[in-house]
């Protein structure tokens, strides 16, 4: 994607325009980015009560059994809604999606062992362990830095 920026001193608020040959799933998100229709927070259920959940409280979001489930430091909450809707709500630099089926927040990550073959192995503040998937190896190096 290309991105140009013109600046005009007559313009008296700002203009977006879109050039692309085909209404893509990319332009879809950025009109959703930038119509702000999705809403930021995220709730979740437990022991039959809805909450609120911070977005910095959060460790992991996974989808298991059909179920999407939300850790935080407080517990386990089932959320209502997919967890791609969940990754478009979550801030881009500080969660990532390590599989198909889980989002980790990379500030709750005690540490990243790079000693298995073709994969990662996250182990995360609360102790759990997980891993990144070998489609999600690159772009969870990337953004590490490795």
């Amino acid at each position: 994607m290309q991105v140009e920026i013109k600046i005009d001193q007559s313009c008296t608020e700002p203009k977006v325009m879109i050039w692309t040959a085909a209404v893509t799933e990319e332009v879809n998100r950025i009109l959703d980015k930038l119509s702000e229709n999705t809403p930021r927070i995220l709730t979740g259920v437990k022991n039959e009560k809805i909450e609120v959940i911070e977005q910095g409280d959060l460790i992991r979001v996974y989808a298991q059994a059909g179920k999407v489930l939300a850790v935080t430091g407080k517990g386990e909450y089932t959320v209502r809604i997919r967890l791609y809707e969940i990754e478009e709500r979550l801030n881009p630099g500080q969660f990532v999606r390590i599989s198909n089926s889980e989002i980790i927040n990379l500030k709750k990550v005690k540490n990243f062992d790079l000693s298995f073959t073709g994969t990662i192995c996250v182990e995360l503040v609360n102790g759990m362990t997980t891993y990144v998937s070998r489609r999600y190896v690159s772009k969870v190096k990337k953004i590490l830095g490795i």
